[in-house]
């Protein structure tokens, strides 16, 4: 089989490799791969910024078919179309470090045309879903749903706030919708903002052209604030999604794509009732009720481009450009 591996720092570093196909050991299910979905934080293990695994093979994101089970496994037999768990050892409940491994990162990832992955790292694919759409879940959609339902308690009526049109940001508008919450939605590009529309989004703001969007935010809000902010940006956006939040609502951390140092103002927190949270991604529980949820709606993730898997290494290079509207993947089989 061939497979991508991180040899070192930096993108020179990638390597497409011949394998063995692996055989499962006990409690291990081996995946044919048939398409993979890249992630900012596969940057950020491109750039060392992660203690990864020596030569690990990329991407926490992946659908495929099921060629082989090992001993001990129930639940899954060959021929199950799945995909994989970003963090394949936290079944539910709150985050510890004993849940904190992930695809990818730690253990190998799906850039691979077979992954060898624990069976406790998999969830059935949604049957509305291709692989291609259903690749694209484990860690865009699924941070999307941990901060809209799990943490943030979405109500019909409510108004959310999000930042950008990259993965997590449009499943945040697209989930936000199947509760019929009002979305109001950041962009710099006037055409982006658009296409944000058509999906469903309620107010469309520039913020190239508004650089105080906060006072956009609370004017679309009737001076109230959003229910929710899903907060992306990190160092140049967290004061003024403060200024964006209701009283008692909530601020969801998933990025940190402008900078990793925010200074943040303790006051709003403070004497607003603010709750601030950090979201990573989220448990296997949770992938099942988002992967039933999209099967019950029809929901269709948003595909910018796609990518041969010999074509990989463009992947990364056009992750960072942001030109991007949704999702980017690279398709591993393509019959």
């Amino acid at each position: 089989m061939r497979r991508w591996q991180l040899a070192g720092v930096g993108i020179e570093a990638l390597r497409l490799n011949d394998a063995p196909v692996p055989t499962p050991g006990h409690g291990e299910v081996l995946v044919r791969v048939k398409a993979a979905a890249i992630n900012a934080r596969d940057l950020g293990i491109l750039a060392g910024h992660y203690p990864n695994k020596p030569g690990v093979v990329p991407f926490s994101d992946g659908a495929g078919i099921i060629e082989a089970v090992g001993p001990g496994v129930s639940g899954f037999a060959a021929g199950d179309a799945v995909m994989g768990c970003f963090y394949p050892f936290w079944e539910s409940g709150p985050a510890d470090e004993n849940n904190r491994v992930s695809l990818g990162c730690n253990l190998d990832g799906m850039l691979a045309e077979y992954a060898l992955v624990p069976a406790s790292g998999l969830v059935l694919k949604p049957a509305t879903l291709d692989f291609t759409e259903a690749a694209t879940l484990p860690c865009a959609a699924l941070t999307a749903w941990t901060a809209l339902y799990t943490e943030g308690g979405l109500r019909p009526g409510q108004t959310v706030l999000v930042q950008g049109t990259g993965g997590v940001a449009i499943f945040a508008l697209q989930l936000a919708k199947l509760s019929h919450a009002r979305v109001i939605l950041l962009s710099g590009s006037d055409a982006k903002l658009e296409r944000a529309r058509a999906l469903g989004a309620d107010v469309g703001i520039n913020y190239r052209e508004t650089p105080e969007w906060s006072a956009a935010v609370l004017d679309a809000t009737g001076g109230k604030g959003a229910d929710i902010v899903v907060e992306v940006g990190g160092q140049d956006t967290l004061a003024q999604s403060l200024n964006s939040v209701r009283v008692g609502g909530r601020i969801s951390v998933v990025g940190v794509l402008s900078g990793l140092v925010a200074p943040v103002p303790v006051p709003p927190i403070l004497f607003r009732h603010v709750t601030l949270s950090g979201i990573t991604v989220g448990h296997r529980a949770d992938f099942r009720a988002l992967a039933a949820a999209v099967d019950a709606a029809g929901l269709k993730p948003v595909i910018d481009r796609r990518f041969t898997f010999e074509d990989a290494v463009s992947a990364f290079a056009e992750l960072p450009t942001g030109k991007h509207f949704g999702k980017l993947v690279v398709d591993v089989y393509r019959s």
